[in-house]
């Protein structure tokens, strides 16, 4: 009998048996449902298996939390199941049979975001360096900044600009090809676009602001002109022009011979695309991404500010919980290429560290319960790594009184970041690291807001424990109606 085959059965038995199960996969700590109907799992009884180290539902997955030994329980499971695994993208597929339209919408949103995000760490970091190389007058270097003593640093501070200037003025490209790579259209084709938008033949969007209407350079059609600007860091554009590049595609893929689709899917899909990104779509999106810019700006800059940044830090947490947050990527991208630098990101990287600090509170109060640890310690330093979800769906979720006090020093460490206008060059790594991406002179106010989301979380998670506050969740010994971890200390 295998490790895990009793507890295989009764996982099987508890999400509705195998008529209930459209999909099954696996990550590297949990296993992924795709139910019929998710209403028939009963996850109190699957919580008690004693393999399972927690339970939630995202994306429209059922995910149960296993640990490092997720590879011997899948087997198992599948084993006695029958049931024919599937990979982690087919199941993401089966998953929007149980989403909203908002959600799939959402979920297109993500999908399109995830791929881009490691090279955007990588440069809010790059960004984050050059500014301590070239935006901080030292006192032990009289008063200059580093490049302005150091040859070699003026070096790698230029070097550097190669990869940033890559990244984010180049950030369309990205975004064109991640579309197309999503929607199953020719990836090539999504790259080529997303160059058009950015040519050096076009006057750089950075440059706009300051040319003469004169100046700027047209395209002259005889009975129209159409100007030659580019879209350099611009987000919606790129967006709207990839859309709208996959749709054609796949439409003329429909109606076109496939004997001669490789030469006329492509032009006719490209062509017309580049031709309304520069004429209908670039203009609408720029305006559009400006003005959502503006407006939330103006919410951070006004006398409110304060209130803005305690409800947005208060919201981020369920935002992540429902999926939306991953419109806060392209927010922050449009307020970088319009301002050069966004003061909505150092909140997100607040929160991450509240939600951290709740369960780091959760793993002082339930030390000794061996089995949570194995959860809420990875789950903890992820989240002080900027990977919130595994803390929040595995612990803080589960006990409520922690996710609520991560909620609420959230809240407190985004006034005070508001209240002294920490900025951000760019998205980084968020959590502790998250200081790397901030401007330089802000550094001393981001690190008191830091210590807000740390120390605010970590008492009231005490408090509402103690006081009976939230914590009706807490794990209880059945047969002595005490705390189990005080049984365990």
């Amino acid at each position: 009998m295998g490790k895990f085959q009793e507890d295989a059965k009764k996982l099987l038995e508890y999400v509705g048996g195998k008529e209930n199960i459209a999909a099954v996969s696996h990550c590297a700590t949990r296993m992924r449902f795709v139910l019929n109907d998710p209403s028939k799992a009963d996850t109190e009884a699957i919580e008690k298996i004693p393999s399972v180290k927690g339970t939630f539902t995202n994306a429209g997955q059922f995910q149960v939390i296993i640990g490092n030994e997720v590879p011997q329980f899948y087997n198992e499971f599948s084993s006695i199941s029958g049931v024919e695994g599937v990979s982690k993208e087919q199941g993401k597929a089966a998953a929007k049979q149980n989403l909203n339209p908002v959600q799939r919408a959402i979920s297109v949103l993500a999908e399109i975001f995830t791929p881009l995000i490691p090279a955007l760490v990588i440069g809010g970091l790059i960004l984050g360096f050059r500014n301590v190389l070239e935006g901080i007058p030292f006192g032990f270097l009289d008063g200059q900044k580093i490049v302005e003593v150091s040859q070699f640093w003026s070096g790698v501070n230029s070097f550097l600009w190669l990869i940033g200037e890559a990244i984010f003025q180049f950030l369309p490209v990205g975004i064109t090809w991640s579309i197309t790579k999503k929607m199953g259209t020719t990836q090539i084709l999504g790259i080529v676009l997303g160059i058009t938008l950015v040519s050096p033949q076009l006057l750089n969007a950075y440059s706009v602001a300051s040319t003469a209407a004169a100046d700027i350079p047209f395209w002259d059609f005889g009975f129209a002109q159409v100007n030659m600007i580019g879209y350099q860091a611009q987000v919606i554009p790129a967006m709207l022009a990839g859309f709208l590049l996959a749709y054609l595609e796949i439409f003329f893929r429909k109606v076109i011979p496939q004997a001669v689709s490789m030469i006329f899917v492509p032009l006719f899909a490209l062509v017309p695309t580049v031709i309304a990104a520069h004429v209908i779509l670039g203009p609408i999106g720029w305006a559009i991404g400006s003005w959502i810019s503006d407006i939330v700006n103006a919410g951070l800059t006004s006398s409110l500010n304060w209130l803005f940044g305690a409800v947005f830090g208060f919201m981020y947490a369920p935002l992540v919980i429902t999926g939306l947050h991953h419109m806060t990527n392209a927010i922050d991208l449009q307020l970088i290429a319009d301002f050069q630098s966004t003061n909505l990101w150092p909140m997100i990287a607040l929160s991450n560290i509240a939600q951290g600090s709740a369960v780091l509170a959760v793993v002082f109060m339930h030390r000794g319960n061996k089995e949570e640890e194995q959860v809420s310690i990875p789950a903890m330093i992820s989240c002080y790594l900027g990977v919130t979800e595994p803390a929040m769906f595995g612990i803080n979720l589960k006990y409520v009184y922690p996710f609520v006090a991560g909620m609420i020093g959230s809240a407190c460490a985004g006034l005070f970041s508001t209240l002294f206008d920490v900025k951000a060059i760019s998205i980084g790594v968020g959590g502790l690291p998250g200081i790397l991406s901030i401007v330089p002179q802000y550094y001393l106010a981001f690190f008191g807001a830091m210590l807000i989301a740390v120390v605010v979380p970590f008492v009231l998670t005490y408090i509402f424990r103690t006081k009976g506050i939230f914590n009706k969740l807490d794990p209880v010994d059945e047969a002595t109606g005490k705390l189990f971890v005080e049984e365990n200390q």
